[in-house]
């Protein structure tokens, strides 16, 4: 039997997370709320759990779920070589409704699904589902509701929809239901919208822009410093070639004389 747990006081939400979290950890799928709607999940490095996740939903494995984090910083463990552009849209729109799909880390021992090689990423801005990743790392969430359902604002609904193929139920009252995250492909030069959402796309191309300029200015200034200090040690190597060429030629020398010379006449 799947349990309820309330999150809407601060007492409550301590013992829900550290069951919801005990659940995970054994492998279990729980929902939770987020910043959009309310979510399904499970440890995302746990296979046997991320398929059970799907089979609640309906959804077979061409449609890999997003993965959620407590914090930018869990990005660097996921995803190589992430551009300087998706830090910038990181930065700036986390916690939010901003999906980055990146380049997995080959080493991962996870199966999402049929990723391509890529893993989409989100750091939600709700305080139940952090406290709850916080706990747990990494969790494969996608929206708490069968395929082709509507996606459940609140416990009520997703539990109505997903019964007992959920372990543990945590409850932070209706969800904001605003719109979908935006989820942008960060895995090329440039970045690429694969869904409207929250997040417009003019506010993703002015971030982008920034951070390009940006780069432009520290490679600038990099470049400057290079030049510098390949003049300072050119002027050293010349000032050192000087030096030896007035060594081995006697005529430089002070107050050497040169065999054949004369003394002029007093």
């Amino acid at each position: 039997m799947a349990e309820v747990l309330d999150c809407t006081t601060p007492q409550g939400l301590a013992a829900a997370v550290s069951a919801a979290a005990a659940a995970v950890r054994s492998g279990g799928v729980v929902v939770l709320p987020t910043d959009t709607v309310y979510g399904i999940g499970c440890d995302a490095f746990d296979a046997a759990a991320v398929s059970a996740v799907r089979a609640a939903k309906g959804r077979g494995r061409d449609m890999p779920p997003p993965v959620l984090v407590p914090g930018p910083r869990t990005v660097d463990g996921l995803a190589r070589e992430v551009p300087a552009y998706a830090r910038a849209l990181i930065d700036r729109f986390w916690p939010g409704a901003l999906t980055v799909v990146v380049k997995a880390q080959s080493s991962l021992q996870w199966d999402l699904g049929e990723t391509n090689g890529t893993v989409a990423v989100r750091m939600p801005d709700d305080p139940v589902a952090l406290a709850l990743l916080t706990e747990t790392g990494p969790m494969a969430v996608t929206s708490a509701n069968r395929t082709g359902m509507p996606p459940a604002p609140t416990v009520a609904d997703a539990q109505e929809q997903l019964g007992d193929a959920v372990a543990v139920y945590l409850d932070g009252g209706p969800a904001n239901g605003g719109p979908a995250s935006t989820i942008v492909d960060c895995t090329g030069e440039a970045p690429v919208i694969l869904r409207a959402g929250a997040v417009g796309e003019a506010e993703i191309l002015e971030v982008v822009a920034a951070a390009r300029a940006a780069a432009d200015q520290a490679a600038a200034v990099a470049a400057a410093a290079v030049a510098l200090e390949q003049a300072r040690v050119r002027k050293i190597a010349e000032r050192e070639q000087a030096e030896r060429d007035r060594v081995a030629d006697p005529r430089r020398r002070p107050g050497a004389k040169v065999a054949g010379s004369r003394r002029r006449p007093t």
